[in-house]
């Protein structure tokens, strides 16, 4: 069973070292102590006690604290923020022709229709997402006026 363990650590480490991202580090944790038990020769049922206990531990003590200092320094593009904002077409957007262009957060956009109908130029327009470079917009809906 150290060899199986041995190995285990070795392809966590490795798949840790591939993502940089702390995805496998914890279970690496549990299988060196699940390694470490099987060199005091403990059974079988203890190696994988000790393997899910120390992993489970080792990633409660420390995800929350990876994903809070991890996540923070991801910050979201420029193009990112432009989604969910409104915009005017500037130039009619037609998906069949391929063109169409929305001035939206101060930018102007080559645009398409997300439902694929052409949209008129001067329409209010908000941006649902981004395709390539792309800003993919639908018209506003302006609520009816009651009489």
């Amino acid at each position: 069973m150290i060899y199986i363990w041995l190995g285990v650590t070795l392809l966590f480490l490795g798949l840790e070292a591939l993502t940089v991202g702390l995805t496998a580090i914890w279970f690496a944790l549990g299988a060196l102590a699940a390694l470490i038990s099987a060199a005091f020769h403990a059974p079988v049922w203890l190696q994988i006690v000790w393997f899910a206990v120390v992993s489970a531990a080792a990633l409660a003590a420390t995800r929350p604290l990876a994903q809070k200092y991890i996540n923070a320094r991801r910050k979201a593009t420029n193009a990112d923020s432009v989604i969910e904002t409104e915009g005017v077409v500037e130039e009619p957007v037609d998906n069949l022709q391929g063109s169409g262009s929305v001035r939206a957060a101060g930018k102007v956009w080559t645009a398409r229709s997300a439902d694929g109908a052409p949209i008129p130029a001067g329409t209010v327009v908000r941006a649902v997402r981004i395709e390539g470079v792309k800003l993919i917009v639908e018209p506003v809906q302006t609520p009816d006026p009651v009489s």
